[in-house]
């Protein structure tokens, strides 16, 4: 090989590793990366493909402890994605609940009160102190006052908005959204007395006309079922959450959490 050559490889070399050391530096400096939960029903057996077992669950906030994470408020993740000289403990870790399921307060409010950690709840208000599977408003405003749970929104019924769009005129489909995302604020703070600017999409399902709507409405973040974890860089209106399921038991926990080469930990009770 010629010595123009040699020189030629050596630069190519040193731009790869300075591009490298650069990419590794930024990714310090960026802070830590979050890990949002998402949960919807609690339940002694698995009833449905939405339904974690208690056993699991107890697994779950086991592996959380075992391998030195943190569960935050969901509101000082909303900090530190807004304000850059906010901060988060390492290995940070929130926790929501979709739709308002009567076992959030059967079966979720004993282990929160014992554990002391912070949940966010996004509730569909139609369904409260009407649906026989959902919350009433009353313990909605018990589980508020203990202090450990915020109340955010999940629009008013819970919609399908790619099916609503195929259904409607361009204007009837954009003033449905809106009327989703404002009436549902305004039962939440007429109820529980919350400040509501938190949003979970429902299904999951979001696009640029819907996270322009949701700014429009007064939204600040909100919430999808991408499953990765948040950044500094992350889209505020399109914030991604690890939906939870039953199969999630101690070893596969811990592989979502990015923990896969960890002994595994023994299930608690009957879960996985």
């Amino acid at each position: 090989m010629s010595s123009a050559i040699r020189l030629l490889v050596c630069a190519v070399l040193a731009c790869i590793c300075g591009l490298a050391w650069g990419a590794d530096a930024a990714a310090q400096s960026a802070g830590p990366r979050v890990t949002i939960l998402v949960y919807h029903r609690f339940s002694e057996t698995a009833d449905d493909s939405m339904t974690v077992r208690m056993g699991t669950f107890e697994t779950q906030l086991r592996v959380l402890r075992e391998h030195g994470y943190h569960i935050v408020p969901l509101r000082e993740v909303v900090d530190w994605l807004r304000d850059p000289n906010a901060t988060l403990p390492q290995k940070p870790v929130a926790i929501t609940v979709d739709d308002g399921h009567r076992s959030v307060f059967e079966k979720l409010l004993p282990i929160v009160l014992r554990e002391r950690f912070p949940v966010t709840l996004f509730i569909y208000p139609s369904a409260i102190s009407n649906a026989s599977y959902a919350l009433t408003w009353e313990q909605l405003r018990t589980l508020k006052q203990t202090g450990l749970f915020d109340i955010q929104s999940h629009t008013y019924w819970h919609p399908n908005f790619n099916v609503e769009r195929r259904h409607r005129t361009p204007a009837d489909f954009q003033q449905f959204v809106r009327t989703q995302l404002d009436k549902s604020r305004r039962r939440l703070e007429a109820q529980t007395g919350t400040h509501v600017d938190m949003l979970a999409w429902p299904f999951g399902i979001y696009d640029d006309e819907l996270i322009a709507l949701a700014s429009d409405e007064g939204y600040v973040v909100a919430f999808t079922l991408d499953a990765h974890k948040v950044d500094r860089h992350a889209r505020l209106l399109a914030l991604p959450r690890f939906l939870m399921i039953d199969a999630y038991g101690a070893s596969a926990f811990a592989r979502l959490l990015g923990e896969p080469n960890t002994p595994p930990i023994p299930a608690t009770g009957s879960a996985r």
